[in-house]
């Protein structure tokens, strides 16, 4: 059985996040109304509130900008107060207007708006915005799309059921036509972060048909060369393949496959780790997804990713490699012919805990699926010692279970092969057999029935020993490996 839970998100810092949910005001800004009040005491809010009600197109475009500026400003920006003035309906209803300078103002004061709290983007919503936002995509000027983009991006944000109003209203067909060869990259971030929003939940993910709408959009960005259209498009299919197999297919279908595997091999961390949860998503899929991921060549890339600098990436990598690894006799075959599992042992050895978790899990997963042969060049790679370490090393009952499942298989494939008193004796000299034994007083039933079965069956010394103990213990608890929880990315 596969894992499909890995407790590793694609976190980032502020700093780190690809775009803003507010627009914060440039001294500069080309587009300022030359009729702006530069003067204006921006305090006021509730009289700015009133000036762009008057209804003289003079007074609200200064107004519009006034209030831009302090929704943009301001570390508290003063939403309630806007919203309580009824400036939103106006603000709404400036987007159909003819001059664009004045749509601008009013999709950027909307924007800072939509990127308050639920109740805030529900204001916009409720006042029309959504629709008009839409119709302002195809707007021939650059900015004003631009602008549009971000505002829908902070709605769309808002959860699954604005999510679903955004999709419902039209947002795909329009997005996807920004897309075009000359279209500047700062328009093109705002798609991708835009894609991202409509792909995330993966409680009440987006329906298969807006996915396949926006695999499209998502296929053309990930072959863009910018870090922060790759990060954006390639966490939006990370979002889209967590946890869903037909949502996985649907990836897989749009042939995107290739590409991301040709992205594991970016030098840009922001771009690798969302790859990297993508690709892993996949292969927690059937053995024809997983397929997919070997025959596009990203065997020699994970083995490459398993000695990167970052530990997070590491762990992604064997996590990826464990899911794999819980494949069939050939895709196994795969991680030896591309010299994947030689670094995966390391990685047991030498990674920190998280990894060496990770990389437990997959070692496991070749002794359950792997031959003789295969579990054989596993001990000649060095595997024993490292494992037998985890055992004293992890306080976790579910990675002790998983060290001695695999424990248990390479000791039976060596008994298969005639080498059983060979192994034992490494398995002694390294100091599991001392583990094991200890293991025989662990306060979890299911180790403890474990450990004392392995004793039994490979150290025939110590059965007589054992024995007295194994008739205090309790029976009840009969779980095995192979039944643990279905999953999905590291912890």
């Amino acid at each position: 059985m596969k894992r499909t839970e890995v407790n590793v998100e694609l976190r980032r810092s502020k700093s780190e996040e690809p775009l803003p949910k507010r627009r914060y005001l440039k001294i500069d800004d080309e587009l300022l109304s030359p009729l702006e009040n530069k003067s204006c005491d921006c305090s006021q809010n509730e009289h700015q509130g009133h000036s762009i009600n008057s209804g003289d197109e003079k007074m609200e475009l200064i107004a519009t900008n006034a209030a831009r500026g302090i929704l943009s400003r301001e570390y508290n920006p003063p939403i309630d107060i806007f919203i309580n003035a009824n400036v939103v309906p106006k603000l709404v209803e400036f987007l159909s207007r003819k001059n664009h300078v004045l749509q601008y103002a009013s999709a950027w004061a909307l924007t800072n708006i939509a990127s308050g709290t639920s109740d805030q983007k529900k204001a916009v919503v409720s006042a029309g915005a959504v629709a008009r936002l839409i119709c302002l995509l195809g707007s021939p000027h650059p900015v004003v799309a631009e602008q549009a983009v971000w505002a829908l991006g902070n709605i769309a944000g808002g959860g699954p059921e604005l999510r679903d109003h955004v999709i419902e209203l039209g947002i795909i067909k329009p997005l996807i036509t920004l897309i075009k060869p000359d279209a500047p990259d700062t328009l093109l971030r705002k798609v991708a972060w835009v894609s991202g929003n409509l792909c995330h939940n993966k409680i009440l993910p987006p329906s298969v048909h807006a996915v396949r709408q926006i695999l499209p959009a998502l296929s053309q960005l990930i072959h863009k060369n910018d870090k922060e259209i790759l990060f954006c498009a390639c966490s939006a299919l990370s979002f889209l393949t967590d946890r869903h197999n037909k949502r996985i297919q649907e990836v897989v279908d749009a042939g995107v496959v290739p590409r991301l595997v040709a992205l594991l091999d970016n030098v840009e961390v922001a771009v690798i780790t969302p790859t990297l949860r993508t690709i892993g998503n996949i292969v927690t899929g059937s053995a024809i997804q997983t397929d997919s991921v070997l025959a596009a060549g990203a065997c020699p890339l994970l083995a490459k990713l398993l000695v990167h600098a970052k530990m997070n990436i590491v762990k992604d990598a064997a996590w990826t490699v464990s899911n794999i690894a819980a494949g069939n006799t050939i895709q196994i075959q795969a991680l030896f012919t591309n010299n994947v599992v030689r670094p995966l042992v390391d990685v047991l050895g030498k990674g920190d805990f998280e990894c060496r978790k990770e990389a437990a899990w997959a070692i496991t997963y070749i002794t359950l699926g792997g031959n003789v042969e295969q579990i054989a060049l596993l001990r000649q790679f060095g595997v024993i010692t490292p494992l037998c370490a985890l055992l004293d090393q992890s306080k976790e009952p579910k990675t002790i279970l998983v060290v001695l499942a695999g424990l248990a298989k390479i000791l039976a494939a060596a008994e298969k092969m005639g080498e059983l008193e060979k192994v034992s004796l490494h398995v002694e000299e390294c100091g599991g057999l001392d583990r094991i034994k200890d293991l025989q007083s662990h306060e979890n039933d299911e180790i403890y029935r474990k450990a004392h079965a392995i004793l039994k069956q490979y150290f025939s010394t110590d059965r007589d020993e054992d024995s007295e103990m194994a008739l205090s213990r309790s029976q009840s608890a009969n779980c095995e490996f192979n039944n643990h929880p279905s999953q999905k990315a590291p912890e």
